[in-house]
């Protein structure tokens, strides 16, 4: 017990240093997906049937494929294929960003349709363009109603996160499996790596909780939690 607790203290500060990397990976791809998923919602409602059905193919693309294998594609495939020089923490903000994205504007539509047709209809009664409706009426108010939904991308991105060890990102599991290979203690050091996880997605999600608290709509939903 006594050396697995000095494996754990001395690997600890190295682990710790793919905690800036987890964290930027999952912040970066979570603005990325918010960013690309709120057009793709508002193409799906308002745009015409074209350009609703490729947002759907997008939508459908990515969602069908695993992250590993996105991975893979953007890492082994595409970004040579297009002569791109790109880092393996660039393209798995991207993957992951565009993959969420498509969960993400899921998210987004149903925040919007649940609104109705009266919102959309009074502003334009009002002499409004359908653009500024759904930027200063429709978009504040499905955003606030969202953010339920949308906080779930922050614990699902964190996990994900993990599996870009396989493109060599320096993140927490990556660093942790650096000193697996040299020390053949699994199990703490897994384990110190798992803590650590449970530690970045409880501490994330009381921050977002915090958020839905401030920017509930009173009288919609069923209050406060």
């Amino acid at each position: 017990m006594s050396e697995n607790i000095t494996v754990v203290v001395k690997a600890l500060p190295f682990i710790l240093q793919g905690l800036a990397v987890t964290m930027s990976m999952v912040l970066e791809a979570l603005f990325l997906g918010l960013v690309i998923g709120l057009s793709l919602a508002v193409g799906q409602i308002y745009g015409n049937k074209w350009i609703s059905g490729s947002i759907s193919l997008y939508v459908w693309f990515f969602r069908g494929l695993p992250n590993l294998v996105l991975l893979f594609l953007f890492y082994f495939g595409l970004f040579p294929l297009l002569g791109l020089d790109v880092s393996a923490f660039v393209i798995a903000v991207i993957a992951l960003g565009l993959r969420s994205s498509a969960y993400q504007s899921q998210v987004f539509r149903g925040a919007i349709q649940s609104l109705g047709e009266g919102q959309m209809l009074a502003a334009r009664s009002l002499g409004m363009s359908k653009c500024k409706a759904i930027l200063n009426i429709v978009l504040p108010q499905a955003l606030r109603i969202a953010l339920p939904g949308w906080s779930n991308e922050y614990p699902i991105l964190l996990t994900d996160s993990a599996v870009t060890y396989a493109i060599g990102v320096m993140e927490i599991l990556t660093r942790g499996n650096l000193v697996v290979s040299r020390t053949y203690k699994p199990m703490p050091l897994y384990l110190t790596c798992a803590v650590i996880f449970i530690l970045l997605n409880y501490g994330g999600m009381k921050i977002i909780h915090l958020l839905e608290r401030k920017v509930r709509i009173p009288g919609f939903g069923n209050g406060e939690r």
